[in-house]
């Protein structure tokens, strides 16, 4: 079985990220930006630059912290235009360790866990992209044609008068008397 290498695959092995903090930045190639708007099914991502702080937490867990920054163009969702959107979303991830439990805290970071000797910060930032990207991108002044929609609404018709079970039972109990 072959393993599916991502389209932005940046990977730091484990062992690198101590106490003291690292730092390091990703920049996607022309080649790897073309791969992740087909992925992420948009138009294109001119850019797409990471800028990170990596240190490793009591427990094995390494925390990762910084910056996104991407420029991508989105297809209008009223007219099909092309709608540049520039990006830039903080980043807060925990990569555990293998076999770590996750932490059950809603608020704390986003946490990955790994299976093998390597942090992939690369489509953890992909992840990232795809989450921060508007799911609705409008052009300037686009809107959308309601016309076909009816000013009042129609009265409901009336439900048909079903017939009382009980009155059948009480003209049974009137035919015996």
């Amino acid at each position: 079985m072959s393993e599916v290498v991502p389209e932005f695959s940046r990977t730091l092995p484990w062992g690198t990220v101590g106490r003291q903090e690292k730092r390091e930045e990703l920049e996607a190639t022309q080649q790897e930006r073309d791969a992740l708007a087909k992925r992420f099914n948009i138009l294109a991502i001119d850019a797409l630059k990471a800028n990170l702080r990596l240190r490793q937490e009591p427990g094995g867990a390494i925390r990762v912290r910084g910056r996104l920054t991407a420029d991508v163009v989105q297809a209008c969702v009223v007219t099909l235009e092309p709608v540049p959107q520039h990006v830039d979303e903080p980043v807060d991830l925990r990569f555990l360790p293998k076999d770590a439990e996750p932490d059950d805290d809603p608020d704390g970071p986003d946490e990955i866990l790994t299976e093998g000797q390597a942090l992939e910060l690369g489509e953890a930032m992909a992840e990232q992209l795809a989450l921060a990207l508007d799911p609705y991108p409008r052009a300037p002044g686009a809107e959308l044609d309601i016309s076909f929609v009816q000013e009042e609404e129609a009265e409901p018709e009336e439900a048909p008068a079903r017939p009382n079970p009980f009155a059948k039972l009480a003209a049974l109990k009137d035919s015996k008397r």
